[in-house]
Order: C-alpha cells, then sequence, then structure tokens
C-alpha cells in the first residue's frame, strides 16, 4: 500500500571501489530504502547505482550520496568515455508503486532544490521535472559537458534551476529528473539467426526500420530533403529493440527496453513479438526479464493471459505472478524467483518476518494467545473481515467457472478483482492496527523531564490515539464495503456456495463490531473530543447498516437453502 519510487544516481568514479563504497554506505544507512544494485564501468569511470524505498527517505538517501560524492570525488581529475558534468552526472527518481509522476516531479524538484542550496551544486532538473521544454531532454542539459560549465554558467539561457550560478570546479553540476520505468526484457526465438531476429525488432521497435525503394532489403536507401534517412516506424511506442544471438544458450533473442510500461507494457510486446515471429515462420519460445520489474507490471501481465483465457481475474496476487511467468515463458532459460525480481518483493524481503501476515494461521493464533497486547481486537477484527471477503470471492470464482455460466465469467471475475483489493487492504489494516497500538506505547515511553519534552509528549500520545482510532474505523468502512459482494454473491452466485456467503457475512458483521469496540476503547484516550464525536457517530451508523445487510443477506442464504431442499 505503501508508495515507492526507484532512484537511479550515476556517479563519476567506476574504477577505486572503495570510494563508491562509501557513497553507496550513505544510502544503505537511511531506514526505509534498499541498495538494489552498484554497477561500475572502468572505461566510462562510472557507476550506476540503484535502490528504491519510500520517497521521503529515497530523497534523503540521495541526498547524503551526493554530499558525499561531492565531497570524495574531484571532477577536475575525472578523465571517462561516458558524457559527464558532475560528480553526481544525474540522479533521477522513478515511480515505482502507488503514486503518480506528477508527484515524483515534485520529489525529483525539491532534492534539487536541497542539492543547490545545502551543497551549492549547479542543479538541472530535467524530464518530467523540467521548469522549461529545452531542459526536458538530459542531451541538452549535459551540453558542453564538465569541460563546458564555466562558459554554460555565464549564458542567462543556462541558469540552473537551482543552486548557484558561479562554477563549482570540484562537483561540477547535477542533473536531477524523473522519469519513467525502464525495463530490460529479452524475448527467445526458435532461430540461431541474428538476420531473423533483426527484422522482427525492427519490426516491432518504435523507430522501425530504414525505408527503402524497391526491394526493402537491398532498395536504396530512402533520405529526407536534409539527407536524412527515412524510417517506417514498428509497432510498437516507447519500445527499442535489437536481434542479436547468445552464445550461453544458443539462440537468437529480440532484446527490448521498454522505456515506458505504461505505454507498451511487457505483456503486449511480449504478444506482439509472438506475432510478428510466426508470420515469418518463427516461434517465440520464452522470455528473459533484465534486472528488476514492478509488482504492478507482472499482476497487469497476470489478468492480460488469464483475460485471454476467459477465466477469472480475482485471484491472489501469487497466482497472477505465476500465470505471467508460465505466458511470458520467464523460466525458460533459468529459475525466475519473484522474491528476486519484483521490486516490492525485494524491498519486503527483510521485514515479512515482522509481519503478523505472514504467519500461519496456527502461528497468528498462538501469537494473538500469548501474553503479548498485540495483536489484539483491532487486528483480529481486521483479519475476520479478510476471512468474510475471501469467501465471498471464492464463490464469484466458482460462479465465473460453472458450467454452462460461461458467458458470465466477465460478470463474476469483475466482483471477484473487487474482492481481492478489500481483502489485500485489510490483510494490510491487520498489521496496521498493531503497528497504531506500538505508537501509542511508543509515544508512552518518550522523555518527559522538560516542559519541551512534556509537551512533545503529549503531541505524540494524542496523534498516536487518534490513529489508533482510525485505522479499526477504516477496518469497520472496509468490511461494509466487504457486505456489497457478499450479498451480490448471495443472490446471483452459485447456489451451491450460498452457505459460504452466508458465513462471508456473518465475519463482516463480526468485523465491523468487533473494529468498534476497538474505536470506542481508544476514543476515550484522546482529548479532542469533538473529533472523536465524528468517529463515534459515524462508526455506529456503520454498524447499524451492516446489522441490517447481515439480516439480509442470513435471510437469502436461508431461502435458498431451503429450496434446494425441497
Amino acid at each position: 500500500m505503501r508508495k515507492l519510487i526507484e532512484c537511479v544516481p550515476n556517479f563519476s568514479e567506476g574504477r577505486d571501489m572503495s570510494i563508491i563504497k562509501q557513497i553507496t554506505d550513505q544510502i544503505e544507512a537511511v531506514n526505509g530504502v534498499k541498495l538494489l544494485d552498484v554497477d561500475p564501468g572502468a572505461a566510462t569511470n562510472r557507476t550506476v547505482v540503484t535502490f528504491v524505498g519510500t520517497p521521503d527517505e529515497v530523497i534523503e538517501a540521495a541526498f547524503q550520496a551526493v554530499r558525499r560524492a561531492s565531497e570524495i570525488i574531484d571532477m577536475r581529475k575525472h578523465k571517462g568515455e561516458h558524457p559527464r558534468m558532475g560528480a553526481t552526472d544525474v540522479c533521477p527518481l522513478v515511480p515505482v508503486a502507488n503514486i503518480s509522476m506528477e508527484e515524483t516531479a515534485e520529489y525529483a524538484r525539491k532534492l534539487a532544490k536541497r542539492i543547490g542550496e545545502e551543497l551549492q551544486i549547479p542543479v538541472y532538473c530535467y524530464e518530467n521535472a523540467s521548469f522549461l521544454p529545452e531542459r526536458r531532454n538530459l542531451a541538452n542539459c549535459r551540453s558542453g559537458e564538465y569541460e563546458g560549465l564555466p562558459d554554460k554558467l555565464k549564458n542567462p539561457l543556462w541558469k540552473p534551476d537551482f543552486g548557484p550560478v558561479e562554477f563549482n570546479a570540484r562537483s561540477g553540476a547535477t542533473a536531477v529528473g524523473a522519469r519513467d520505468f525502464l525495463v530490460a526484457f529479452n524475448v527467445n526465438l526458435n532461430t540461431t539467426s541474428t538476420r531473423r531476429a533483426n527484422a522482427i525488432a525492427y519490426d516491432v521497435r518504435e523507430k522501425g526500420r530504414v525505408k527503402r525503394e524497391g526491394n526493402p532489403i537491398t532498395g536504396k536507401i530512402v533520405r529526407d530533403e536534409n539527407g536524412n534517412q527515412v524510417f517506417i516506424p514498428g509497432t510498437l511506442k516507447a519500445v527499442k529493440a535489437i536481434g542479436w544471438f547468445i552464445e550461453e544458450y544458443g539462440i537468437a533473442q529480440i532484446s527490448m527496453n521498454l522505456t515506458n510500461i505504461g505505454i507498451t507494457p511487457v505483456h503486449i510486446a511480449f504478444d506482439e513479438v509472438c506475432r510478428k515471429a510466426s508470420e515469418r515462420g518463427i516461434r517465440v519460445t520464452g522470455s528473459e526479464l533484465v534486472g528488476l520489474i514492478p509488482l504492478k507490471a507482472m499482476i497487469d501481465a497476470g489478468k492480460y493471459f488469464l483475460a485471454k483465457q476467459q477465466r477469472s481475474l480475482g485471484v491472489d496476487n501469487d497466482e497472477l505472478i505465476k500465470i505471467a511467468i508460465k505466458s511470458l515463458g520467464l523460466d525458460e532459460l533459468k529459475p525466475f524467483n519473484p522474491k528476486e525480481k519484483i521490486i516490492e518483493y525485494v524491498l519486503e524481503s527483510s521485514e515479512s518476518k515482522k509481519k503478523l501476515i505472514h504467519l500461519t494461521a496456527a502461528g497468528l493464533a498462538n501469537e494473538t494467545a500469548s501474553e503479548s497486547p498485540a495483536p489484539g481486537g483491532g487486528s483480529i477484527s481486521a483479519y475476520v473481515g479478510a476471512l468474510g471477503v475471501s469467501l465471498a470471492t471464492m464463490v464469484a470464482n466458482l460462479s465465473a467457472h460453472k458450467r454452462g455460466w460461461d458467458e458470465r465469467w466477465e460478470e463474476f471475475s469483475q466482483w471477484a478483482e473487487k474482492g481481492q483489493q478489500i481483502k489485500d487492504y485489510l490483510l494490510y489494516l491487520v498489521d496496521e492496527d498493531t503497528r497504531a497500538f506500538n505508537l501509542i506505547m511508543e509515544a508512552l515511553d518518550m522523555p518527559k523531564k522538560t516542559e519541551e519534552e512534556k509537551e512533545n509528549r503529549t503531541k505524540a500520545i494524542e496523534d498516536a490515539s487518534i490513529y489508533a482510532i482510525e485505522v479499526p474505523f477504516k477496518v469497520m468502512q472496509t468490511a461494509l464495503d466487504s457486505m456489497e459482494i457478499i450479498q451480490a454473491m448471495a443472490e446471483i452466485g452459485n447456489p451451491n456456495s450460498v452457505s459460504d456467503a452466508g458465513v462471508g457475512a456473518l465475519c463482516a458483521r463480526s468485523a465491523i463490531m468487533g473494529a468498534y469496540l476497538n474505536v470506542k476503547i481508544n476514543a476515550a484516550s484522546v482529548s479532542n473530543k469533538e473529533k472523536v464525536a465524528v468517529f463515534l457517530t459515524d462508526g455506529e451508523e456503520v454498524e447499524r447498516k451492516a446489522l441490517e445487510l447481515e439480516a439480509i443477506i442470513i435471510r437469502k442464504v436461508n431461502e435458498t437453502i431451503a429450496s434446494m431442499s425441497r
């Protein structure tokens, strides 16, 4: 549920790993971020670092890395093959999950401002973070490179977006931007021919192939009035591609960079290559993902292939990922481990043991029964609600696959998808309720010797107590939303599973009533009685609606069961 962004800074040092280690140490010292990759290049004398995390923490880690680079990299001594203009040459931010490009661009500008003001480094904002159209292209911002900066900074048209106008001889300048996520994706072919692989690559890549007169292979190249080659565009936007032979695997591949998976996602690129390969008598045998991929891209792929099979899309993420892996053939050349290839899973791997929802059913029961005060009634209410909507989702999926109901698969798939979303949110609230309790305990442990400490402690307790009301109230609202699905499945779902819908209704009602008890008991600790009154009044109304719906659903369940017994 949390927002995630990736940061890919490029540092002008690729030979002395002790220097790079000092920079990456700064990144790893920040909680909430995970270092994913460090890729040094000796010829370019440049290192590309990749890390991911929550936005504020990523910004902090990026700033500390840029700060350290400015202290230990001297651009006056730098030589390398790659274009560059600063110790930290570029620092792009990439939206990964639950965050828009617009928000990411604002974070990039926030980082750029801090670098410029606190480190006195000239900063240009590029791509989606740019303030001026001509600065959107990184090549324009970096024109003249480090050596051209003294003259460039004298030109009013190239006044930095942030930082001093003066030349910083040691650190140069930095470009900070926001760009789309790039996926490196290779498609495997049942051929060893690089020429045929290239032909398919030209068919699909956005740039396409060179236009020729007459024969498309040997004909004279067509040029425009300026003497530039004319290209016939390929079928896929935001895709770069080339064909090559991989000695290690003994096959040809289409090697693609998907520069905007919002325009051309992985599954569309794969299917289009399949189509173009088939037209040339070649078969796609699988694919290979280089680097990491966002969870959403894999979920979207799984849903895409299930829809092609006219199967319900309302299954859990693990099943969707499995479908995506098998449909794309991602495990043809070597095992594909989602825990190592999906960004969110890599980030959460170190936290998984701490989460209640990763316990077994027996483990959660045992943890609840222990002498620890958490998890308590709020977490269990959320879990009971998750079980309730899971039952309704099961009925929807069974109905989507019921013999004779084939034409209704999309109808039930939509209900199942909605159920999965609610289930996932309630599972998130299981742990969030326990975290809310822990925040109160942490606030109570704050020092209270001075007047300032007392004020800070009082405010922290109040804020934590309000949050401890907000979380169970969200459980109430979400569980009430689930009753729409439960009612629908009781009324139009597979009648053989109507009792499951009934049990789901009982769970949802219990979740709402249990969460309301937590709202009420936590309200006693809050001094802002006006705010508390709103929660109590709204909570009472949610509980009333839940009891009303429960009665309607159970009545329908019993009527259906009775009719089946006649």
